[in-house]
């Protein structure tokens, strides 16, 4: 096996990481490789072989928490030579001592590479496409405008368990349609819902509430607002909605997501993320 060197990802480099991410079908943009680099810049990596670069893997904190891994990809000549196993080693130990757990959200096909490492099995999330068709046609949530309230992050901290502040605003940012929020009668956010675009569809989420009776019309609102266009949804299989939701309004199932972690925390996701914020970033 040839020599890899493992160094960072850079802004130039996301032309070839680009190229990588299509080999494996994913739907992410230029716009989320900028995000994460942005985010994490000393943690996200290169793996270079005659020059070029054959896989990436990127890190994500969220403060002294927890931390992801995301974006494992390896160039399909270049698989089965261990460079995946190089790129996590080299995130892991970049994150040695900067968060209490890290997480990452692995395809079958990885999870091998991820129990190698210590990582185990915490839940599973279920990969749904298809065309932005609301079921109940609802239009009772208000849209924001303006500077996102304290309250949203709020929520968002009950919801996930670890301060990523700093990422909801960047996806904000790039979000293709406003912000769907539900408010409480005291004005706080009860639930929230985000959309960016992506190479093969519309990606929704994360979807977040603390009641669940507004599921629905969260997603709903959504795919209206999304007005056909095809859209990619994450969701978690411990929430207490039933993906005949996503039946109801045209989806189907992809495929299987297996969520793993490693370190000091003991919780799985909770049940009021009703959709991820993305594979590659919890």
């Amino acid at each position: 096996m040839q020599d890899i060197e493992i160094r960072l990802l850079f802004e130039s480099d996301i032309p070839a990481a680009m190229r990588l991410k299509e080999a494996a079908g994913w739907n992410q943009t230029e716009a989320d490789w900028q995000a994460l680099l942005s985010l994490e810049p000393e943690g996200c990596f290169a793996a270079i072989k005659e020059g070029r670069i054959v896989g990436t893997t990127t890190t994500t904190t969220y403060e002294t928490d927890l931390a992801w891994i995301g974006m494992v990809l390896v160039d399909p000549e270049s698989r089965r030579q261990g460079i995946a196993s190089q790129l996590v080693k080299t995130a892991l130990d970049y994150l040695n001592g900067k968060v209490k757990c890290v997480k990452l959200d692995a395809t079958p096909a990885g999870k091998l590479v991820y129990e190698q490492f210590g990582f185990r099995v915490e839940s599973l999330i279920e990969r749904w496409s298809g065309p932005a068709k609301p079921k109940l046609g609802t239009r009772s949530n208000q849209w924001l405008s303006g500077e996102v309230d304290l309250s949203l992050y709020e929520l968002d901290l009950l919801a996930f368990g670890a301060n990523r502040a700093a990422l909801i605003r960047t996806l904000i940012k790039e979000s293709s349609i406003p912000p769907v929020i539900d408010y409480k009668t005291d004005g706080s956010v009860s639930g929230y819902a985000l959309v960016r675009r992506g190479t093969k569809a519309d990606y929704i989420g994360p979807i977040v509430t603390t009641e669940p009776g507004q599921i629905e019309s969260l997603l709903d609102e959504t795919l209206d607002r999304l007005n056909g266009a095809r859209a990619i949804i994450d969701w978690n299989k411990e929430g207490v909605m039933s993906t005949d939701v996503l039946t109801a309004r045209g989806f189907v199932k992809e495929r299987d997501l297996i969520r793993m972690g490693t370190g000091s925390s003991g919780k799985t996701t909770s049940p009021l993320v009703v959709a991820i914020a993305g594979p590659e970033i919890g």
